[in-house]
């Protein structure tokens, strides 16, 4: 949340209770996203924008517009302002440790024995594109030039609009490669004025859609061997995070893994995943 959203109370724009609660109600409805009665004000710093350019006055005007919108874009707007995007490149490194030195390794053993070369990886909360293009030299660091032999690349999805065409672009301030050596820097990213850019070589490998976790059904023609759902299942209730990764865990491979974040925890008696180490699971059935 930015300094500009701390206003007083004064400054803000006023909720009511129940318009805050119809509000609150729809993302959980639409998202899975929990928010507390702590959360008003933040919700209201978040949203008061909107509402003052499009010159509503109170927020049920607001919510019964969402309500009657039939085309999806400013309930993806909604998304856009309750979501938070923050994350970096190598984010919570001992996953990628852990991807190179045993996850990789175990799906391309498996997909030898089969006799296929299709790899397939899932990045489902892939805010602004740090986690999927990290994933993808960490796949490319792995495989050097042999990575070609392999068809593999991965999918990355988020709900947020905004996020997505941020990924796209591929073009990061120094800060989020902080850490990250210099000759990975050299190698996969382009300087471009103060910032920088992914390569296309990258780029071309990610595709990037947008989807909804909430959605009932997976569309996905294949299993995949992992997935990638990190920091984002902090804003689920428990009901809503089992369902989800049970969902997951019937859209995977035997041995496949799930990659949760590491403030993130799953109940052992509630999923079939199997708990390998912190923020680790496997499916082994």
């Amino acid at each position: 949340m930015s300094d500009d959203e701390f206003k007083t109370i004064g400054e803000m724009m006023p909720i009511t209770n129940a318009e805050f609660h119809a509000i609150r109600d729809l993302v959980y409805d639409r998202f899975g996203i929990t928010l507390s009665d702590q959360k008003k004000n933040l919700v209201v710093g978040r949203l008061q924008k909107i509402l003052r350019e499009r010159h509503y006055t109170t927020f049920k005007q607001y919510y019964d517009v969402l309500i009657a919108d039939k085309t999806d874009k400013l309930i993806s707007q909604l998304a856009n302002q309750i979501t938070t995007n923050h994350t970096f490149f190598f984010r919570e490194p001992d996953h990628f440790d852990f991807f190179r030195s045993t996850i990789l390794p175990e799906m391309t053993q498996r997909h030898k024995q089969k006799g296929d070369d299709d790899l397939r990886i899932w990045c489902a909360a892939a805010s602004s594109g740090e986690e999927p293009y990290t994933i993808l030299i960490s796949m490319m660091e792995h495989f050097g030039h042999d990575y070609k032999n392999w068809n593999a690349g991965l999918l990355a999805t988020d709900i947020s609009e905004k996020a997505l065409v941020a990924a796209k672009k591929g073009v990061y301030e120094p800060h989020r490669l902080q850490g990250v050596p210099d000759a990975i820097v050299k190698k996969y990213f382009r300087r471009v004025g103060d910032m920088f850019e992914v390569v296309d070589a990258l780029k071309k490998e990610v595709t990037i859609r947008r989807f909804n976790l909430m959605n009932k059904t997976l569309p996905f023609k294949k299993p995949f061997d992992c997935i990638w759902c990190r920091n984002v299942m902090i804003y689920f209730d428990a009901e809503t995070k089992i369902e989800l990764v049970n969902r997951m865990y019937k859209q995977c491979v035997k041995g496949a893994y799930l990659l949760i974040g590491h403030s993130e925890t799953l109940g052992r008696d509630q999923t079939p995943w199997v708990y390998i180490k912190p923020a680790v699971y496997q499916k082994q059935e």
